[in-house]
């Protein structure tokens, strides 16, 4: 269906525009080829009337696009059918002028001038149908670009996700591999809170966002975890007020951190290892910071960056620019600071 008829409103805007066309008209026939009530009693229907001829300009404009059919081929047809709409409006104006008692004789002096009206006003026709499905094609582009990057932003978070449980299952089975031959009763107690954690964990990174308090909750476990092995080379340390547990935070989002401090920091350090977690406001952003002791000297595994790389992308896919992830280093420390915009 035409666009202008599809919408009350718009036809009617349309209508309304053809009224200073009629004036318009009415001006340039009377007085000195038909009186004032004569041209306008033939004007303004006459416009009324053409104004609905000229909705055809729309479908040609839609068959002959200028990208598939050739600014040559478009402008030859459409000059053509302005002038056979030229025409129609001359035999439209003889027919009202029949209706309303103007004479043949008088009326056929006005007959140039409103073929010529008729053409002009057909090819303006022809540029506003041009300009609108110009608009429209622009419009879907834009849309069918943001619907593609959208698809596309999902598909790379759902294959961030996916990496995120089977590092850290590989992580877990490391550790109580190490611990069965050292202390089979530890590796039998981490063996049930990695089976906690994993039902704690089942189908929450498939949530768009969760609190930060639920986001803790298999933090804690794993670090309980971790710290079944190191004993008191793992001192933890914690400083999240309850205001900012509230806050919503992607799912698994602080988990890569806390496992690549225990797996590149804590787990190289001779004795006196700690791991802080802190959370607050500032600016208007939640502020999460892993801070933990390492050993400037160790080697650094490949796999070292995949934590800090795989929240680059997530926070780059969530966000944009409105979240950031700084690290720094400091003699035997090592930071990493999530800022993420309060929702």
């Amino acid at each position: 269906m035409h666009p202008i008829l599809r919408d009350a409103r718009r036809l009617g805007l349309y209508l309304l525009a053809w009224i200073p066309l009629g004036a318009l008209m009415t001006s340039a026939l009377a007085p000195t080829h038909l009186s004032w009530a004569q041209a306008f009693a033939l004007c303004i229907p006459l416009c009324l009337v053409y104004a609905f001829v000229c909705l055809a300009a729309a479908y040609v404009c839609r068959s002959l696009p200028i990208r598939e059919g050739g600014i040559q081929r478009l402008i030859t047809t459409q000059a053509l059918n302005a002038v056979i709409g030229g025409g129609l409006w001359v035999l439209l104006a003889r027919g009202l002028a029949w209706v309303i008692g103007i004479p043949s004789a008088q009326i056929s002096g006005v007959l140039p001038l409103i073929f010529l009206a008729g053409v002009m006003f057909y090819l303006l026709s022809v540029a506003i149908h041009c300009a609108m499905f110009a608009v429209e094609a622009s419009q879907a582009a834009q849309r069918r670009e943001s619907e593609a990057t959208l698809l596309a932003g999902k598909a790379e978070l759902r294959a961030l996700r996916a990496q995120i449980n089977p590092h850290f299952i590989y992580n877990s089975l490391n550790s109580i591999s190490a611990l069965t031959s050292i202390d089979p009763d530890k590796a039998r107690d981490m063996c049930i809170q990695l089976s906690e954690f994993l039902r704690n964990t089942l189908g929450m990174s498939e949530q768009s966002s969760i609190p930060l308090r639920q986001e803790l909750e298999p933090v804690r476990t794993y670090l309980a975890i971790e710290r079944v092995r190191f004993g008191k080379r793992l001192a933890l340390g914690e400083q999240i007020p309850e205001q900012c547990e509230a806050d919503a935070v992607p799912p698994l989002i602080l988990q890569p951190l806390v496992e690549n401090a225990i797996v590149h920091g804590i787990a190289n350090v001779v004795e006196n290892g700690f791991l802080r977690l802190t959370a607050e406001h500032a600016d208007g952003t939640l502020r999460l910071i892993v801070e933990n002791s390492y050993d400037p000297d160790s080697k650094r595994s490949r796999q070292a960056g995949f934590g800090l790389d795989s929240i680059r992308k997530r926070l780059r896919v969530i966000y944009g620019p409105r979240a950031a992830i700084q690290v720094s280093t400091e003699e035997d420390r090592f930071r990493v600071e999530l800022v993420l915009p309060r929702e």
